[in-house]
């Protein structure tokens, strides 16, 4: 297969256009409030500028878990890494355009089989395998903060890559704040569909402070 340069431009593009911390970021500290169901967890979360995550205050380490769990898919979307370093060595090609707009962007090269759908500047759907486990995220709207888009409603499914049969369904809904020159997430409602069981979790996010550079002495 030869590789349609417009394919690469296209996806370069898109992947460009989303919302990432630069090198400055400095990170920052929040109070957290999780909700699930009747249940109300409290605590503290700092992200580092080393995008090192940590999560205090809260005992049920389940619950830990799931915040931690969050604040590292918050990072993998906010860390800032060039094109060429994350697909320099993939080859893109254009598949099927959709009823949407949104043109397929095919892969080859990548380890967990990634393909793409983009359309207005923005990668609206992303399918991988990973192991024992395939899932497709696909984006319904974002905020464009000047700065690049960032996702604010979006669902995953999760599949068997061997049956195709559904495992888990998840749907996001998140809010974000600029807090000095940083676009940080406030709010996120995530409903989740596991073996016909419905579950809603909320994270709150207060009291949110940049964190000072540490100065040298």
């Amino acid at each position: 297969m030869t590789e349609s340069t417009n394919a690469r431009d296209v996806f370069r593009s898109a992947y460009e256009h989303r919302y990432t911390w630069d090198s400055n970021f400095p990170g920052y500290s929040a109070d957290i409030e999780l909700k699930q169901g009747s249940e109300i967890y409290n605590g503290q979360i700092r992200i580092n500028p080393d995008m090192s995550v940590e999560v205090m205050g809260i005992e049920d380490e389940e619950v830990k878990q799931s915040v931690y769990t969050q604040l590292r898919d918050i990072v993998t979307h906010r860390k800032r890494n060039s094109f060429e370093n994350s697909h320099g060595k993939n080859s893109f090609s254009f598949g099927e355009k959709d009823e949407t707009g949104a043109v397929e962007i095919l892969v080859e090269g990548d380890s967990m089989g990634s393909n793409y759908k983009v359309r207005d500047d923005q990668i609206c759907l992303v399918s991988r395998v990973m192991g024992r486990m395939a899932f497709v995220i696909n984006t319904h709207e974002s905020l464009d903060t000047g700065e690049g888009f960032a996702a604010s409603h979006y669902d995953a499914v999760f599949r068997n890559p061997q049956t195709n049969d559904i495992m888990r369904e998840l749907e996001f809904e998140d809010k974000f704040e600029k807090i000095g020159n940083y676009y940080v997430m406030t709010h996120q409602v995530v409903h989740s569909k596991e073996k016909g069981t419905l579950t809603t979790t909320e994270f709150n996010y207060s009291n949110i402070k940049l964190l000072e550079p540490a100065t040298v002495s």
